[in-house]
């Protein structure tokens, strides 16, 4: 086992000669390692099953589990997402910008990698995958940090994406992974300062606020999802019902999941009962104000303050009647999480003015929120969804891993 202070050393050196690796041989890496998931999605799976039963045993809620799980359908999505990043255009080298100044100096912008970014996470293999593709692709080297959760799968993906790059003779320490688990050395990885370019935490709130609080290295900020779907009094109700069970109910373990539902008071009694009939076949719990309590009777608990700003990550959702966009907008902004939110409307000023006013990374207009995601952004894959506002926000995929340099051209110049 590589001590971390190894695995920062060597990761240092491999940022060089990731750095330098043109496009063709970081694509050339990335399919290697998709061919060699799907080759080996027997092992990874039995892997899994080990951190599956260790999950049970200790506890983990059906929400982690289902984060923790991997199938042969979602090690082939894995693998489809290194090939979807192998097939997007390369950030790196990229001229943003370009002039000429009055001195006669040709100053421009440029993409360049970041070097080394340190992702820590919890229990989601998928991330030891996705990460390590993105950084791969963007010119830099990882150092991952799993949950000892996931630590049979995330040793297993990591030992066959490295062995996926020496096979091509390109720089397998390019992707690391820390195999000590305990809270000093994540303290430690915090610390890295002169080895780690960035750090970003993915994980629920108490792991991101850690790494935010305890980090000396620069932080990049992912968001845990208290997403809201608000419908208006114009909306066609059976579009939003759909939406709101798809964003609730088709997978409640991601932070895309809406956790709140906002209905206009002028189709609340017409609304709410198919907002309960959808939901039913999940067994979703209501935890609603008096007016939902009024119309959906004894089934609705009542909902506190500190309802409307969780993220529960299981079938259960508040639910708040409400007089006015203007309320729902202010509503939002108070409990949400800065992460997505929608709209289900057909008055185009109301969508605007919704589009404008509700703060937060992804905001939609009759859509669900469960899009917010690097794959279906287009993205390939993603780090992770920044609800910060500095560098990057949103799903954050290629370019968001990269920094840039200015580049300046003279012909003698002095000041």
């Amino acid at each position: 086992m590589r001590e971390l202070m190894q695995i920062a050393h060597d990761a240092n050196q491999a940022k060089r000669e990731t750095a330098k690796l043109g496009t063709n041989d970081k694509n050339r890496g990335l399919l290697a390692i998709a061919d060699a998931l799907e080759r080996h999605a027997d092992e990874i799976i039995a892997a899994n099953r080990e951190d599956l039963t260790n999950g049970r045993e200790n506890g983990l809620g059906d929400g982690l589990l289902d984060r923790l799980m991997l199938d042969a359908k979602r090690i082939a999505d894995i693998a489809a997402g290194c090939r979807q990043v192998a097939s997007l255009p390369d950030p790196v080298g990229e001229t943003l910008w370009m002039r000429k100044t009055p001195s006669g100096l040709t100053i421009g912008q440029r993409r360049v990698p970041m070097g080394v970014i340190g992702i820590i996470y919890e229990a989601r293999p998928n991330v030891t995958v996705d990460a390590a593709a993105l950084c791969f692709k963007a010119g830099s080297a990882c150092i991952l940090r799993g949950g000892k959760e996931a630590f049979r799968s995330s040793m297993c993906l990591t030992r066959i994406m490295r062995g996926a790059l020496a096979a091509e003779k390109l720089p397998e320490n390019a992707i690391n992974l820390v195999e000590d688990t305990s809270r000093e050395t994540a303290n430690q990885m915090m610390r890295l300062n002169g080895y780690l370019d960035v750090l970003i935490p993915r994980g629920g709130a108490g792991l991101i606020q850690a790494v935010v609080q305890n980090a000396t290295v620069p932080v990049i900020e992912t968001g845990t999802g208290n997403c809201h779907i608000y419908v208006d009094r114009s909306a066609d109700l059976e579009m939003a019902k759909n939406i709101l069970v798809n964003a609730k109910c088709q997978r409640i373990s991601v932070c895309n999941a809406a956790e709140s539902l906002l209905v206009h008071a002028d189709v609340a009694e017409a609304f709410l009962p198919m907002a309960a009939q959808g939901l039913a076949p999940d067994g979703v719990k209501l935890h609603g104000c008096p007016r939902t309590q009024a119309i959906l009777g004894g089934a609705v608990v009542p909902a506190t303050d500190e309802d409307y700003g969780k993220e529960y990550l299981a079938y259960e959702i508040s639910v708040k009647v409400v007089d006015s966009l203007d309320e729902a907008i202010g509503h939002i902004n108070r409990y949400n999480t800065g992460h997505s939110e929608c709209i289900v409307t057909r008055d185009y000023a109301a969508s605007q003015r919704f589009l404008d006013e509700v703060d937060a990374a992804a905001v939609y207009v009759n859509a669900s929120t469960r899009f917010t995601d690097g794959f279906e952004f287009g993205f390939g894959a993603e780090i992770g969804i920044s609800t910060q506002k500095l560098h990057a926000r949103g799903p954050m995929g290629l370019t968001a891993l990269t920094s840039t340099k200015y580049v300046i051209y003279g012909n003698g110049q002095v000041r």
